[in-house]
């Protein structure tokens, strides 16, 4: 007796199809039971052991397992399988072979995934936004998951998403949809995603409960509008984490499709829970034992790593020079890509990695070079090692370098200065987002740090008087042409700051100050 169900297998930030077909034979006497139960179709441990809970959970649902020998197949068969989201449709399968689904027909209109309590209890599962999106394409009529994954699979248009508690449920649910009359079927689970992208859970940071520190916050402004990477350098206590932690404040709002592609890779990493749609930019900050799997994402099964959970938002890296230099080394090709590929024998995925990087550091083991407070005690030998320990290149991606001074006590006790909200600063950096928007309308790119070379001839051209200026900082603080690309791209976003058609030369100066401490001015 052989019944058919469908599941799906999460490969990377994307869901395949599964086939499970299983087959009842009748035992043929006491040697063969209990009824034996035989996976085959590459699954892995996790699969594997999915035979005993499955077993309880029909048996706890008041159903009965069959005393047959049980072969349970997972295609394609050259496909590996792992994780215990098949539970509920092999135990669905168990009991349509058994005929505990009513009619015979195979359940193929249906896709259901789940992992099962030994009660029945369905438990959530990863991936299940990339599954609904598959099921969609595949022209598959319902969807039954979990409770808890069910908001987020309802984002999908084109798909019914019925959430199911139990085992029971499920079956009852499975009974009900085949009901011939349309109008006697339950009612899918409808998500308003414009009500989910609503601004009401924002972040309860805010740029206005940061005293002084004027030209970081404005180097943030800048980084924000282009989506420049930014590193801030300071001694201990100045402020650096704190300004850091405030910058997807200050990001233009998720759209609905990157909010999609965003909620894939953390549905992926099982980081949704029950809101559903990822509404907000993330803001990641590994610590510096972080590895470099861990950074960038890996394993037998590759699965995201930081900076694909940073996608669309901020990676903070805090005390940048105590991470191991290989590990720092792995960012450079995400930083150019904004990808991530990830090869293994058995298959290669790649997991988008489009982040902003900000980082920080102290000018010093001790923290205090340069400060007038505070004496430093660290010879130049130690300095040099101790920022030679992030690479030359990985600076060069890096655009914007800006001093994070210690804050003086009269900034820090004066209530009565004007300081700006976050509020006020996004304003200006979405109207530059839509200048940059407009500019580059139909080439795929949404700001001024994804410029090519083309673009930079064609929206970064300079006169005179900025290309003196340019030759001059070029020359003085030996800079490679990597960092020339990149004060251009600066120098195109404060011009979009000010509403400018033309690159001026304050505005090249700027960006020229922002890069007053590259290599050589350690030395």
């Amino acid at each position: 007796m052989l019944f058919r169900t469908q599941s799906a297998a999460v490969y990377g930030i994307d869901a395949d199809l599964v086939d499970i077909e299983v087959d009842l034979t009748p035992a043929r006497g006491e040697a063969d039971t209990p009824a034996s139960v035989t996976i085959v179709g590459l699954p892995d441990a996790a699969v594997r052991e999915s035979r005993e809970r499955i077993r309880a959970a029909i048996n706890n649902s008041a159903f009965f397992f069959p005393f047959h020998k049980t072969t349970i197949n997972l295609a394609p068969a050259d496909v590996r399988k792992e994780g215990a989201s098949f539970d509920l449709p092999i135990a669905l399968g168990i009991l349509g072979a058994n005929g505990d689904l009513g009619e015979r027909e195979h359940l193929t209109d249906a896709l259901s995934a789940g992992e099962l309590s030994l009660d029945g209890r369905v438990r959530a599962i990863k991936g299940a936004l990339p599954i609904a999106i598959r099921a969609r394409d595949a022209g598959i009529k319902f969807l039954l998951l979990p409770e808890e994954n069910a908001t987020e699979a309802a984002v999908v248009a084109g798909v019914d998403v019925y959430p199911v508690t139990d085992l029971r449920a499920a079956v009852e649910l499975i009974a009900a949809l085949r009901c011939d009359v349309a109008q006697n079927r339950p009612a899918p689970l409808k998500v308003d995603p414009a009500l989910l992208l609503a601004p009401a859970g924002r972040s309860g940071v805010d740029f206005r409960e940061v005293r002084g520190q004027q030209s970081a916050k404005r180097a943030l402004e800048v980084a924000s509008a282009g989506a420049h990477n930014i590193l801030l350098i300071g001694p201990p206590g100045s402020g650096k984490t704190m300004l850091a932690k405030r910058l997807p404040t200050i990001l233009p709002p998720l759209e609905f499709e990157a909010a999609l592609e965003l909620t894939k890779i953390h549905s992926v990493a099982g980081l949704t829970g029950r809101a559903g749609l990822v509404t907000e930019r993330p803001f990641r900050s590994p610590h510096h034992t972080i590895s470099d799997a861990g950074l960038i994402g890996g394993g037998a099964m590759p699965r995201p790593g930081e900076v694909s959970l940073a996608h669309h938002g901020v990676l903070f890296l805090d005390e940048l020079p105590e991470f191991d230099r290989s590990v720092l080394e792995v960012l450079r090709q995400p930083l150019e890509d904004q990808k991530v590929t990830i090869s293994r024998a058995a298959m290669s995925l790649t997991f988008p990695a489009s982040f902003m990087l900000a980082a920080a550091m102290n000018p010093c083991p001790c923290g205090f070079w340069n400060d007038p407070t505070r004496e430093c005690r660290c010879t130049p030998l130690q300095i040099q090692r101790y920022v030679g320990r992030i690479s030359g290149p990985l600076l060069d991606r890096i655009d914007i370098h800006v001093d994070v001074p210690a804050v003086r006590f009269k900034e820090l006790s004066n209530e009565s200065a004007p300081v700006e909200s976050s509020e006020e600063i996004r304003a200006r950096v979405i109207a530059a987002r839509g200048r940059q928007l407009a500019r580059f309308a139909g080439e795929g790119i949404f700001a001024n740090a994804q410029m090519t070379p083309r673009h930079l001839r064609l929206c970064c051209r300079l006169d005179a008087e900025s290309e003196r200026l340019l030759e001059s900082a070029m020359t003085r603080l030996g800079l490679s042409a990597r960092a020339y690309d990149r004060i251009l791209k600066v120098s195109r976003t404060i011009a979009d700051l000010d509403a400018a058609d033309e690159i001026r030369p304050t505005h090249v100066a700027e960006a020229v100050g922002y890069r007053s401490l590259d290599r050589t001015y350690w030395t």
